[in-house]
């Protein structure tokens, strides 16, 4: 999936250790990262963007959303909480990849002092011990390095949500907390945006699909699927610069 190779490229490549590597005490963030999974029951994910390793710290959420983490917490060789992210509706999937690098495209275009008033807040769809579909809250908050400036953590928290009306819809948007702000509300109406071979793409695409096995399914070329995944990705704006994040937010609906 391009948007997560783009992810993974921003994140990893701007902190591979360029300048001075960062002096933070992950002991501390981890030791947040239980606080939250125990005073709220939330699933904890704290992502070390220098090591490329997540620490998920589990809670009675989990077992509810049919995880089984078995160690708390559980070691992943990577930044992405796989285990989590397959139980995303894959609608909702693949906008919290584009919202979150909305969300690294903003922060990088602040003082390092603005940073820690902003963090993501959503509400996405994901399937229950039952393989039910019922909303969560997602919150993302990311500490930089005061050594080199660079990213070095990411805090992502899980919880059931409250409201479980089927009226509802996902909703991802980036706050300033600080003020009790919505700085950016993702309004993106895809079917107004994309073509509907597109939309298909997008949907295999969000479901975990291969280029070669979306080829088959749709019986086109895998040069056919390539160009139509960069077709996605240029249309919703989420390659270049902040730019980008304005010009997506001003042809929403």
């Amino acid at each position: 999936m391009e948007i997560v190779e783009t992810l993974n490229q921003t994140l990893l490549h701007k902190n591979s250790g360029q300048n001075k590597a960062c002096q933070l005490d992950i002991e501390v963030y981890k030791n947040i990262a239980f606080s939250y999974s125990q005073m709220e029951n939330s699933i904890a994910v704290l992502s070390d963007m220098q090591l490329n390793k997540s620490f998920v710290f589990t809670s009675k959420t989990a077992l509810e959303l049919g995880l089984n983490f078995k160690e708390n917490p559980t070691v992943i060789d990577s930044i992405w909480e796989e285990e989590i992210l397959k139980k995303i509706h894959p609608d909702d999937k693949l906008k919290k990849y584009i919202h979150e690098l909305r969300f690294f495209k903003f922060l990088d275009s602040l003082q390092p002092e603005e940073r820690s008033d902003f963090s993501v807040l959503s509400r996405m769809k994901i399937k229950d011990k039952d393989d039910v579909y019922k909303f969560i809250q997602h919150r993302m908050f990311y500490f930089y390095s005061p050594f080199n400036g660079k990213l070095r953590f990411a805090l992502c928290l899980y919880n059931i949500a409250l409201e479980q009306s089927q009226f509802l819809s996902s909703d991802f948007l980036i706050i300033n907390s600080t003020k009790g702000e919505v700085i950016v509300e993702d309004k993106l109406n895809y079917k107004n945006i994309l073509s509907q071979r597109e939309l298909e793409i997008l949907k295999l695409v969000g479901e975990g699909f291969t280029s070669k096995e979306i080829a088959h399914f749709l019986s086109i070329s895998i040069n056919t699927v390539s160009r139509h995944r960069q077709n996605i990705l240029e249309k919703l704006n989420v390659k270049n610069s902040i730019k980008a994040i304005n010009d997506s937010l001003a042809k929403a609906p």
